[in-house]
């Protein structure tokens, strides 16, 4: 069974840079992974794509025939696209096979969408897309929704957030995590009013109702209280937090998704062609199934809920047990909002200190192991033509 996220979110939120991001991470776990641009706008694609949308359609075509804006093209191209949805499928249906996979069943695919919220919240046409990669090309999906972490810095942006998100839910009608991106950057727009918890799990939201009455006229109190209560009332909306850069954090999101989506991730055998997966010897007489898809084979890694397995509780590793880490020594296994709180905004400059320590002394851990397996190279091809033989 083929798996799949639809990755979308306003402009700016980082979508493409998350794909680009997750293809990088993929790669050095050796999972698969395929890319798939719907984005007809985007001429720029900093990731490897397997699927572009521009070999069927692109905006600036679309504007310059029928002389629409950037909008309505958009639109237009995405209703395009779900009437030449074969196309869409036919690529689909390649992937895998050139990289030694058994084909579609083995497809782990991103699919980019355009940045316009409309698409996403009230037109059609993505809906039906969506529909037709789950019952046509037989995709399990999860929507990973993306949303710029500035907005919780400002009462009024972060219940627009909200709303966005709540739309974006009840419109894909997919599993669904929406994500707070560029948390690593949240700490240059100021202090927050309440812990990062507060945000991500979307708490007593009444509590926000001063800043919105000094932000906003008074004639819109009432206003105010009823989108706050429209979002509890479907209490439906939570945050994961996004770093691209910050190994944990994406770990930490894969796990999420892995969970969403139901995703079990099992390495190929040493005698599977796969370029994505390390080998590993398996034990005489065993039945080689490798030939089946994932999803029929049997699981010999049952402990494998992702490519990442458990994540260890990282703020146990501070050099010297500084202030940093100090807090939550008892949670060992979790990595939760108050992890990242402290991260990156708490102790930024002690992490960021700390993160340099540990690159520079893996970079030195790395150089010496090279340097020994040079030595010992040498060495024996000094010794085998003492004993008769040739250097190798």
């Amino acid at each position: 069974m083929p798996f799949g996220e639809i990755v979308c979110g306003s402009p700016g939120s980082g979508k493409s840079t998350y794909c680009h991001g997750k293809h990088q991470l993929f790669t050095a776990l050796q999972r698969p992974i395929y890319i798939v641009n719907l984005d007809p706008a985007n001429d720029n694609i900093p990731y490897p794509c397997a699927i572009d949308i521009s070999e069927l359609i692109t905006l600036q075509e679309v504007m310059d025939e029928h002389g629409l804006g950037p909008n309505g093209g958009m639109l237009y191209c995405m209703e395009y696209l779900e009437k030449n949805f074969d196309w869409l499928e036919g690529k689909l249906g390649e992937l895998g096979k050139e990289d030694g996979e058994n084909g579609p069943a083995d497809v782990y695919a991103l699919f980019d969408l355009p940045g316009q919220v409309e698409l996403s919240t009230n037109h059609e046409s993505v809906k039906r897309i969506v529909d037709m990669l789950q019952s046509k090309s037989g995709f399990r999906l999860a929507a990973v929704h993306l949303c710029d972490a500035h907005y919780v810095t400002d009462a009024a942006k972060y219940i627009s957030v909200l709303l966005l998100s709540l739309r974006t839910m009840l419109q894909l009608e997919l599993p669904h995590i929406n994500v707070l991106s560029k948390i690593d950057l949240i700490g240059n727009y100021g202090d927050l009013d309440f812990n990062l918890d507060f945000y991500t799990e979307v708490q007593d939201l009444t509590y926000l109702e001063n800043s919105l009455s000094t932000s906003l006229s008074p004639r819109f109190q009432a206003l105010n209280l009823a989108m706050i209560s429209l979002i509890e009332d479907y209490n439906l909306v939570g945050f994961e937090t996004l770093a691209v850069e910050d190994k944990s954090s994406m770990l930490h999101l894969t796990h999420a998704i892995d969970r969403a989506t139901g995703y079990v991730f099992v390495p190929r055998p040493s005698n599977a062609s796969s370029t994505h997966t390390s080998k590993k010897p398996q034990p005489e007489g065993t039945i080689d199934e490798s030939h089946k898809p994932v999803s029929a084979q049997p699981n010999e890694y049952a402990l494998f809920s992702s490519a990442a397995g458990p994540l260890k509780n990282t703020l146990m590793n501070m050099a010297g047990g500084g202030s940093a880490g100090t807090r939550f020594a008892e949670a060992k296994d979790v990595y939760d909002v108050r992890d990242v709180q402290e991260r990156w905004l708490d102790s930024k400059d002690a992490w960021d200190a700390f993160e340099k320590r540990e690159w520079r002394r893996e970079g030195e851990k790395v150089r010496d192991e090279v340097a020994r397996a040079k030595a010992m190279e040498n060495e024996g091809g000094k010794s085998d033509p003492e004993r008769g033989g040739g250097a190798k």
